[in-house]
């Protein structure tokens, strides 16, 4: 006649769920129920990352059950787990075992079912614990009558004594029409005392007490279904007594369905699968001898998934004390910003803690895994939120792009002042030497090889970043290849004393002029096809800085970029050789020694770019690149031309051809 527990391990998993255990023990006895339920319990842990600490089986065999009611004790006591589910037969070695936990003061959260709800020993509940215990009795109707009826019974109608107290204790609920908020466990004894003869109290039909009201009935039903047929079989106005044996009500009381006065559904068809509601209880021993149940929710299989199990937290706060409710877990719950790792050998629900993987985060507790941030977003340091990155590139704002661009503009100005003394002293030796023209072209190029690293500075655009390496690679081509002409101009000046007409043409009709145009020409042709097959554009960095979107130009084609470049570095190569060869050629005014040294300190700041640069990302490169070509055009600028401007400037004397005769002249007599 009890109901079947189909859905007890749900609903006991739902409850560990909603008190967030999730390490809990079970003490099971050895029979074919405690053995099913533990199976189905087991599945439902599984669903819901719960775990078993450890599992109890209670044998009923005297000898194994005294062998390991120690072993037992000791694995308890020694578990981090407080909550302990109970499933079995009262009447079995599984009470023995309580009993002995009882009398070694042993504080657990109980959790059970029916059987075990308010039984006694030694006047005493038996499951008698400070943190209370929670109880899982079969949803039932109220019965009509049954208050009225344990109000008017009085101890002298009935043979066995009885009364009020008992009454209460063992066979019925206990439930308040009325509470407040006050928490009854922080209360003196004579508080107590006060409080409950203040408060009226509602009694019902126990668990087991509406299991035999259903009883009754049933064979009840059965019994006039038995009757009917035999009245239907007897002959009519017959007076024989009706005699039947009681074996023969088994037939009818297979199939009897009926709705009790209670308006509850019996039955007794075993095929049929039916979910049983459960009311939830707790109970505490309230005063010495005298203990308190409260239903406090309830469960129901039927309703959706996250609505079955309904708890009234009202009741929850005034019967139970959270804070000194322990918790009951195997590790403790790890805090947004880091996930769980499993312990190897153990349960899922024993776990360490790990900080997780860089831009990756969890923001909320007990994460298996973190989440990885967005493209525009990254992981703030405690490793919980994610954060919007920042548009950056190498701007004026900044200082580095700010002192780049100062140098720019300072050296720009400089190259310019070079060019107003060199036009002003045009008709000086010193200007003349080394053909004026020449120079006036490399100083007019490098200014606007200083400029053009201003290009790269700011935020980038399709028309910058066209720009920024076609001007580049074609300033620096003029410049190199006019520092290339001028070489070949002093060693041809040279050559001109021996008798060659050959030689003399090609200095006179300015013949190294024509490397100039050649070189730019070929240049312009290597980055007409970079721009025609792979041009650059503006490119999105999400990867180089944490916690900015990089803007910059991406070069297209790198194969173009560095042919782009190789030639550049084989014009300087050839320059640096030519006027290498040339550097100890005499003459007054001979720069072949100049020419060397600028191409000497231009080679090596480009040598030193090549690995600088592919070893930097984001601005550093950006910044790495503007470097270079304002280093490289300050060497050519102060190596070439410091000198003269000394001479001009700061050395007048030295700055004529009389000077320069009276000097020849000097050591011709010497000799």
């Amino acid at each position: 006649m009890a109901p079947k527990d189909t859905s007890l391990a749900l609903s006991i998993v739902s409850l560990m769920v909603y008190f967030r255990w999730n390490w809990v023990g079970a003490i099971i006895s050895d029979d074919d129920l405690g053995l099913e339920f533990l199976s189905e319990l087991r599945r439902e842990m599984q669903r819901n990352s719960v775990c078993l600490a450890f599992v109890h089986i209670i044998m009923e065999d005297k000898i194994l059950f005294q062998k390991n009611v120690n072993i037992y004790y000791n694995e308890i006591t020694a578990s981090s787990a407080k909550v302990v589910i109970i499933y079995g037969d009262k009447d079995s070695h599984l009470q023995l075992n309580l009993r002995f936990y009882r009398l070694a003061y042993l504080q657990r959260i109980w959790v059970t079912t029916s059987q075990w709800d308010m039984i006694t020993h030694n006047d005493r509940l038996l499951l008698d614990s400070f943190y209370g215990t929670f109880v899982f009795l079969p949803h039932f109707s109220e019965l009509s009558g049954f208050k009225k009826f344990i109000e008017t019974a009085h101890d002298s109608t009935y043979t066995n004594p009885i009364s009020s107290a008992k009454l209460w204790w063992v066979y019925f609920n206990c439930s308040l029409t009325s509470f407040n908020s006050m928490n009854l466990k922080n209360c003196s004894l004579e508080k107590r005392h006060h409080w409950l003869f203040q408060h009226r109290f509602e009694v019902s039909v126990s668990g087991n007490g509406y299991v035999l009201y259903n009883t009754v009935h049933t064979v009840a039903h059965a019994l006039h279904e038995m009757l009917l047929q035999e009245v239907d079989t007897m002959p009519k106005y017959s007076v024989e007594k009706q005699e039947f044996d009681s074996w023969q009500m088994v037939h009818f009381l297979k199939n009897i369905k009926f709705i009790n006065p209670g308006g509850g559904q019996v039955n007794m068809n075993q095929k049929v699968n039916q979910d049983v509601e459960y009311d939830i209880h707790y109970s505490i021993e309230f005063l010495p001898n005298l203990g308190l149940k409260v239903k406090i929710g309830k469960f129901s299989k039927h309703l959706p998934h996250g609505q079955q199990l309904y708890m009234s937290e009202e009741m929850i706060k005034w019967n139970i004390d959270f804070n000194q409710i322990p918790s009951s877990i195997c590790s403790v719950p790890c805090s947004p910003g880091f996930r769980k790792s499993s312990q190897q050998g153990k349960a899922v629900c024993c776990f360490d803690c790990t900080p997780c993987p860089e831009n990756e985060i969890s923001n909320m507790s007990d994460m298996d895994q973190c989440v990885k941030c967005p493209d525009d977003q990254y992981a703030n340091p405690e490793g919980n939120h994610c954060l919007k990155k920042v548009v950056a590139f190498l701007g004026y704002e900044d200082l580095l792009g700010m002192s780049l661009a100062c140098l720019a503009l300072c050296f720009s100005i400089l190259t310019a002042f070079v060019l107003g003394v060199f036009l002003k002293y045009k008709d000086t030796p010193t200007v003349k030497a080394n053909n004026r023209a020449l120079s006036y072209v490399l100083l007019i190029s490098l200014i606007f090889c200083f400029l053009c690293s201003l290009l790269f500075i700011g935020q980038p655009n399709m028309a910058t970043c066209f720009m920024q390496q076609t001007i580049f690679a074609v300033t620096f081509t003029v410049a190199a290849s006019t520092v290339l002409a001028k070489t070949i101009t002093v060693v041809l000046a040279f050559k001109v004393t021996t008798p060659s007409r050959r030689m003399r043409w090609l200095l006179v009709s300015g013949g190294p002029n024509f490397i100039i145009p050649i070189c730019t020409v070929i240049q312009l042709i290597l980055c007409g096809i970079w721009l025609g097959t792979s041009p650059p554009f503006v490119d999105v960095d999400i990867q180089v800085e944490k916690e900015h979107i990089l803007i910059v130009c991406n070069k297209g084609s790198i194969v173009a970029f560095y042919c782009v470049l190789g030639y550049l570095g084989s014009i300087a190569i050839g320059s640096f050789t030519t006027a290498f060869l040339a550097r100890n050629l005499p003459d007054t005014f001979n720069e072949a020694k100049y020419l060397t040294f600028s191409m000497l300190v231009f080679c090596s700041v480009w040598i030193t770019f090549l690995p600088v640069y592919n070893s930097t990302k984001g601005k550093a490169m950006v910044a790495v690149e503007v470097f270079c070509i304002l280093a490289s055009s300050a060497g050519l600028l102060l190596c070439i031309f410091a000198p003269k401007c000394f001479i001009i400037l700061l050395r007048p004397e030295r700055n004529s051809f009389q000077k320069f005769k009276n000097m020849h002249f000097k050591i011709e007599n010497a000799h």
